[in-house]
């Protein structure tokens, strides 16, 4: 595969990046809370007046009929600025309508998304079906024209900002765990939804427990056919494991890593990273697993440009870009010593405590979109053709 730019393309990524800098100055990692959520929505609007939201949407729904190939150059380019892009309703619940959404949910959700009007959550895992999500447990019975749903999800990204909400549930107990599942849109503010953030060891709630408490979601909600919401939903994953974004968030870590270990400590007497073979060791095994993270995430927007649909592609890239994001925090706490472990904010702390904060939000990494373990399953079983058990 040949991952050489046009002269198009090459001019399209300076166009992004003089956006980015006209448009977005918060430069690195945002805390949570209302102000970053209004700023970030903000941005998205510009985007979507920009046409570069959706862009790779069809021109019906919204989008601006973009290559896949434009779409990863704009990812790419946000990213290593820490710039937002379109979130859940553009990255994952708006390709999931196109492909399996009924043509009035596509008209009434697709252009609102590509216009940043509405933001989405995913409402997939629960405490006891995390890894195994199809064991799910969360009930949607059936009255009338609606749908009543009771259950709890657990790590809901972004719930306490969103608008709406796509959730998996169980509508057939008695069939096998795959079959028996539905998948539903519904807003935020419906009756009998509740939430309750997640502090994490960052000291950040991103994310949430959403619980479900009779709430009555109209059929017409529902994405795809009763009880085969898993195939469905599978896609969504698909959607979310893929992309450069993964590689993309370790570049600017490792930028600045690499710029603070060239410089003098404050008395000029040596470098504030000790120069020795393992340090160098570090950044060079990071700067070669950077490259092959890129190639790999291109690979998967080069599938989906030849009209391919990428599975265990979207797996191979989503493992090893948040494995790299961990290796990467871990090679730079380390080299920066003791005082790798000071928090954002502590006095002394080294790159502004930076490396402490990712260190500890990529624990997160390798489990969100799904574990490790589920990765290398899926890489085993539907690349190599392996068999189960």
């Amino acid at each position: 595969m040949n991952f050489s730019w046009s002269e198009e393309q090459q001019v399209f990524r300076g166009q992004v990046r003089s956006f980015i800098r006209e448009h977005w100055s918060e430069g690195a990692r945002l805390r949570e809370g209302l102000e970053q959520n209004e700023r970030v929505r903000e941005y998205q609007r510009q985007l979507a007046d920009a046409g570069w939201l959706t862009m790779a949407w069809p021109k019906e729904y919204g989008g601006g009929g973009a290559s896949y190939i434009e779409q990863m150059i704009f990812a790419e380019e946000s990213t290593f600025a820490q710039a937002p892009t379109g979130g859940q309703g553009a990255d994952r619940l708006g390709p999931a309508l196109i492909l399996f959404g009924t043509e009035e949910q596509r008209q009434e959700h697709l252009p609102r998304i590509a216009r940043a009007e509405t933001t989405w959550c995913q409402g997939y895992s629960e405490p006891g079906a995390g890894s195994d999500l199809a064991s799910l447990q969360t009930r949607a019975v059936r009255d009338g024209d609606d749908f009543v749903i009771n259950g709890q999800k657990i790590w809901t990204s972004g719930a306490h900002h969103a608008d709406w909400i796509h959730v998996l549930t169980r509508t057939d107990p008695e069939a096998p765990k795959h079959r028996g599942i539905s998948y539903f849109i519904l807003p935020m503010d419906t009756p009998g939804v509740s939430l309750r953030p997640i502090v994490q060891m960052t000291d950040d709630a991103g994310f949430n427990e959403t619980f479900f408490e009779d709430v009555r979601v109209p059929a017409a909600n529902m994405i795809g056919e009763e009880d085969r919401g898993w195939y469905a939903s599978a896609t969504t994953l698909d959607f979310e494991r893929s992309g450069i974004n993964r590689m993309a968030a370790s570049v600017p870590v490792f930028d600045r890593l690499l710029a603070h270990a060239k410089q003098l400590d404050s008395a000029g007497e040596g470098r504030r990273v000790v120069n020795t073979e393992v340090n160098r060791q570090h950044l060079a095994d990071t700067a070669i697993e950077l490259g092959v993270a890129r190639l790999l995430g291109y690979r998967v927007s080069w599938m989906q440009s030849m009209d391919l649909v990428p599975n265990h592609e979207s797996s191979i890239s989503k493992l090893f870009g948040t494995e790299l994001q961990q290796r990467n925090a871990r090679r730079g706490i380390n080299m920066l010593g003791l005082g790798g472990q000071l928090r954002p904010g502590q006095p002394q702390a080294p790159l502004n405590g930076e490396l402490c904060h990712v260190y500890m939000s990529t624990v997160a990494r390798t489990i969100a979109a799904g574990t490790s373990e589920i990765q290398r399953n899926i890489i085993a079983t539907r690349g190599l053709g392996l068999p189960r058990g």
